[in-house]
Parts: structure tokens; sequence; C-alpha cells
């Protein structure tokens, strides 16, 4: 289930916006101030961060700045009603993805995060294939000559990490950093979800002191 933390200090937009992007499959953690939801990414790991602009504490663009400065790279959608050429600038110049103005049709806010989420995969497509197994990029899901593979959520996770950075090498450290999302896990327990994952058949190479690796081929 991709993690999207919505930034809305209209408590109306939030409740409507959560329950809708819940309905969507998504994981929602809604904060009101750009102070709590700087203090949530640093705890916590999210696939996509919705932020409105005009926000108690500290605006959209300060936090996503700080954000940037900071090396979170985690795809963000501004919602605003500020419409002048201006702000929209400023929103690109901050690291802004893309940005949607208020009023607007939730159809259209989907097809934005949809495509994000495509992109955060460098895929065009939502599958994502490797070998016999494709990864549904919108579903979330594992599928094995195109039968359906039941994840733990930490085994989901490593799905992820590993279709998103296919070919690349994934050091330890990183994954801990991802997959802990505020809790503790040890070398071993991760240990136990690679070989879990390599026993359904991923082929998912140790890379001695560093971290792991999927091939694309």
């Amino acid at each position: 289930m991709l993690k999207i933390l919505l930034l809305e200090d209209d408590e109306v937009l939030a409740e409507t916006l959560k329950e809708l992007l819940e309905n969507e499959g998504f994981d929602i953690v809604h904060v009101s101030s750009g102070e709590a939801a700087l203090d949530i990414t640093f705890a916590q790991h999210f696939d996509l961060f919705l932020f409105d602009v005009n926000v108690p504490h500290l605006n959209g663009f300060e936090l996503l700045r700080l954000l940037r400065e900071s090396d979170v790279i985690t795809p963000t959608i501004f919602i605003t009603s500020l419409n002048d050429i201006t702000s929209l600038s400023k929103g690109f110049d901050v690291g802004a993805d893309d940005y949607i103005k208020k009023p607007f049709d939730f159809d259209e806010l989907l097809i934005r995060i949809k495509a994000l989420v495509r992109k955060s995969y460098q895929s065009y497509t939502s599958l994502i294939s490797v070998a016999n197994f494709s990864f549904d990029i919108q579903k979330d899901e594992l599928y094995k000559d195109n039968k359906f593979i039941k994840l733990s959520p930490y085994e989901l996770h490593l799905v992820r990490l590993f279709f998103k950075n296919l070919d690349q090498t994934l050091v330890k450290e990183y994954i801990f950093e991802i997959l802990n999302d505020g809790k503790e896990m040890s070398e071993g327990a991760l240990r136990v979800h690679i070989t879990k994952l390599r026993k359904i058949g991923l082929n998912i190479t140790t890379i001695k002191g560093i971290g792991y690796r999927l091939a694309s081929s």
C-alpha cells in the first residue's frame, strides 16, 4: 500500500481527500501544519507528498525547500488556491514535481498521483517485469507467472524497493531507513525477509558487506 503524507489545514477538504484516496487503496497520513509535516517525515517513510501551500507555522514552499536540502527526494504535488505565475514558478523552484490548483477535480488529482508514482519507478506503464515476475505499481501487487503472490508488509516494502531500483545495489543502511518506519529492524530479520523472497524465485544477489541487488535480466 503506497503511503501519502497529506498536508492540509482545511479539515473538511482533508477528510474528503483522505477518504477518497483511502478508497483508492492509498495509506494516508494527514497533518495540518508545516511543522508537523516536517517532524513526521523524519520519523516515517512516504511514497508521495501532497502539500497545501498556505498552512500554519511553516508554509508548503518552505517545508519542501527544507526537505530537498535534507536530500529527501519523495515526489511532491502542491495543492493550492494560488494561481499566479510567480507562485507556480516558486513551487517548482523549491522542488515540486507537480502542481494542482484549487478547486480541482478528484479524478484529475488521482491521474497526477498515479503518473508520479509510475515516474518514481522510472516506468511509463503500471507493470514492471523481471523474468517471470511482474509488479503492478498501481495495485501494489507482485505476480509470478500471472499469479498473485501474497506478501507480508515488510516483504512488500522490499519488493517495492527492488523493483524501483532494478540493477542498483541497495545498501543495508538505506533499506533499514525505509523499512524501519519508526520501528527497529535487525540485520537478521532483514536476511529472513530476503530469504523468503528468494524462495518464491526472485533472483536477489547479496553484495557482500554492502547490501542487495535485483537484476532486471
